[in-house]
């Protein structure tokens, strides 16, 4: 009998010995497998963008063996559609820039006072229910924020500008502004309350009132998210499509004039892309042209954020 139980055991041994074998070269097996699995998948990213460019790249080279680049970033006239067509964007950069300039205006003082009020002053049980309904915001699509700066904040300033214009800059940066503000208010939000807490009650201890605190203390501990956040909204306000191409019109102009028509980079990609120029004309890649200038332009803005944060990082 006693040798009976001591073949059982070793049997059972065996069995567990081989059994914690399998187990581990089975696992060996997925560790090997899940690097390349993430490899894959971040690499499709990659992937991605490459095609975007080369997509981009070929057919706006094509646009540019006919018209000079030189004319093309330095002309003041855009006239697609003419018999003598002109391709100056210098008009559609302008009307971008007006557009973007208000909507930051807009946004960035709600935003941060939003930011400030949920991380500094509000109680926990307000900030679970003020967030939420904040960034119900940023659900909301964007052409129902251009009927609502068409049909409501345009009549509004209209009462206050009398020479505002149906189709104008002014409305669609205003409503462009409000939409930014859950993106601004939210990040920096995240980024003060990631300042310790023992920074704020230091503060305290030396007599400085609360606004003083987040004034003095918080913002400036919380640059690089702040800064991440204004940027990532000027990016969207850039390149925000349907508020300008319903409540910004569509005439390229000069003139930084708000109260004016105006037309956007987006607006006029859109108003290529709905059929008004056959494939494979010049006015059809024109519109790759812009494209690639708008990609140009939020790399840019994107790589001006990045310098700033880094030179924060190296001054503190």
């Amino acid at each position: 009998m006693a040798r009976n139980d001591k073949s059982r055991v070793t049997v059972s041994v065996q069995h567990l010995i081989e059994r914690n074998i399998g187990k581990r070269k089975k696992a060996q097996r997925i560790n090997q497998m899940v690097p390349f699995l993430l490899r894959i998948i971040a690499s499709i990213s990659i992937v991605t963008t490459i095609g975007i460019i080369v997509t981009l790249a070929n057919e706006t080279f094509m646009f540019f063996e006919r018209v000079p680049m030189v004319s093309f970033f330095t002309e003041k006239e855009w006239l697609p559609f003419f018999e003598n067509p002109k391709f100056g964007i210098l008009p559609l950069i302008y009307g971008t820039v007006l557009v973007t300039i208000i909507a930051m205006v807009v946004a960035i003082p709600i935003g941060l006072g939003c930011a400030i009020f949920l991380s500094e002053y509000a109680s926990n049980a307000a900030r679970k229910v003020l967030k939420p309904v904040l960034e119900l915001l940023a659900g909301i699509p964007t052409i129902v924020y251009g009927f609502f700066a068409l049909t409501v904040v345009t009549p509004i300033l209209q009462r206050v500008v009398p020479d505002l214009q149906f189709f104008n800059a002014l409305s669609p940066g205003i409503v462009i502004g409000i939409m930014m503000i859950p993106t601004i208010a939210s990040l920096s939000e995240d980024a003060m309350r990631a300042v310790p807490n023992q920074v704020r009650e230091a503060s305290f201890a030396i007599g400085a009132t609360r606004f003083e605190t987040a004034k003095n203390i918080v913002l400036p501990a919380a640059f690089t998210g702040v800064v991440a956040a204004i940027v990532l909204a000027a990016s969207r306000a850039v390149g925000e499509t349907m508020i300008v191409v319903i409540a910004g019109g569509s005439t390229p102009s000069l003139s930084l004039d708000p109260t004016q028509s105006i037309q956007t980079l987006t607006a006029y990609i859109v108003q290529v892309s709905l059929g008004d120029a056959p494939y494979g004309t010049l006015t059809y890649y024109s519109m790759y042209a812009v494209g690639a200038t708008l990609f140009i332009f939020t790399l840019i803005m994107n790589m001006i954020a990045q310098y700033i944060m880094r030179r924060f990082k190296e001054a503190t």
